[in-house]
């Protein structure tokens, strides 16, 4: 499955909250995600390698499962 990540996904990476997180995380987090997403649901408790723990908004369209967001614990 193709996963898109929105810019302001991306932009969020940089700050203090997010850090150690990856886009890879990111791409492999919304992978595992098993099933349809119809409407932008918060998924919780994926694990970056680096060991921090995130959370992920994710919804499917047409062109693949888009990430608009991601939160950083």
């Amino acid at each position: 499955m193709r996963v898109i990540i929105t810019e302001h996904a991306r932009k969020r990476l940089k700050a203090p909250r997010q850090d150690d997180i990856t886009v890879e995380d990111i791409i492999n987090a919304a992978q595992k995600i098993p099933g349809h997403i119809p409407t932008a649901t918060r998924f919780r408790g994926f694990f970056a390698r680096s060991g921090r723990v995130f959370d992920i908004v994710a919804k499917d369209i047409t062109a693949g499962r888009l990430v608009i967001t991601v939160i950083g614990k």
